[in-house]
């Protein structure tokens, strides 16, 4: 082959070449983003393990059930079930589905703990733990939430010290991903005394916090929980920076009871949390953790959370 008929063949060749760089061009595009449903300063969302596992006989897969919460109108989801999944299981669906994840949590913490006496077990517990940073990093989420431990495991300070020797083995591993280790406050009878009355303070919850020093380390603030033993804007200003996300939940102080967010037994004074939120200028994530359902039940469940922020 001469020049000339080297040059005639390579021009020939050249629309087959760039069909098949456009087809690979085609086939290896980026897939969409997923992001939260609004950019509204206070977004809200449901625990995954609130959403209905069925439909009739039908047993729905993660994809649907984060599908039915869109549908009801939530921003996200805070996927509560870590602890049965891939961090590759929660990032299809979330692909599938196109709804965020915005957390991830691991219920084996209550019986699994950070405070207990057994170093295995509390290696265990900080394994757990890793396994939603890894999971929530997948999904696209920014933090965990985690109950550290139970005040029957020991005295304050031993079982502070015990969880805390932990916690710190994970925060290179959070900051490498990009995730908040987040503490929930909860009837575990740590940094409060449950057998003592209300208008009880937070400063034992953020001493501990602080103790991290650590940007990596914050509260995930139910606000219900802790109605029973002090006003909740005085501890959402105290907290300030702190308090990253909320848990919702209703509770009744009148009949020391649960109640739905906003309803009929709900004594928390909502108007108090409004105003302590935009006293320290807080916006994020809410996440409902009451009763759940289908569709139908966790829209009222939504519609009650935007009832308690004003939305």
């Amino acid at each position: 082959m001469n020049r000339r008929s080297f040059l005639s063949a390579s021009a020939l060749s050249l629309p087959a070449a760039n069909v098949a760089a456009a087809e690979t061009t085609a086939s290896s595009a980026p897939e969409p983003v997923v992001k939260p449903r609004s950019s509204r300063p206070v977004l809200l969302s449901c625990k995954m393990g609130m959403i209905s596992h069925k439909r009739g006989e039908e047993k729905l897969t993660i994809a649907q059930r984060l599908s039915m919460a869109a549908e009801a109108g939530f921003d996200g989801v805070d996927f509560d079930e870590a602890g049965g999944v891939t961090p590759e299981q929660v990032r299809d669906a979330v692909k599938q589905s196109g709804v965020f994840v915005h957390n991830a949590i691991n219920h084996t913490h209550w019986g699994v703990r950070l405070t207990d006496p057994n170093p295995e077990t509390r290696a265990k517990a900080r394994a757990n733990m890793d396994h939603c940073l890894r999971v929530s990093h997948a999904a696209g989420g920014s933090a965990i939430l985690i109950v550290i431990g139970q005040a029957g495991d020991g005295p304050e300070p031993e079982i502070e010290e015990r969880c805390r020797v932990e916690i710190k083995k994970s925060i290179p591993l959070a900051a490498s991903l990009g995730q908040r280790i987040l503490f929930e406050n909860v009837w575990n009878k740590m940094h409060y005394d449950h057998d003592k009355p209300p208008e009880q303070t937070p400063e034992r919850f953020i001493r501990f916090i602080d103790s991290f020093q650590s940007p990596w380390v914050g509260q995930y603030y139910d606000i219900g929980n802790h109605w029973k033993y002090g006003q909740p804007g005085e501890w959402l200003r105290a907290f300030g920076p702190r308090a990253v996300k909320f848990d919702l939940k209703g509770y009744s102080r009148a009949k020391q009871d649960w109640a739905d967010i906003t309803g009929e037994n709900d004594d928390l004074p909502w108007d108090q949390v409004r105003k302590a939120i935009s006293d320290i200028g807080w916006t994020g994530w809410t996440t409902a953790e009451v009763g759940g359902g289908d569709v139908k039940r966790l829209t009222t469940v939504r519609q009650q959370m935007e009832k308690a922020f004003g939305l």
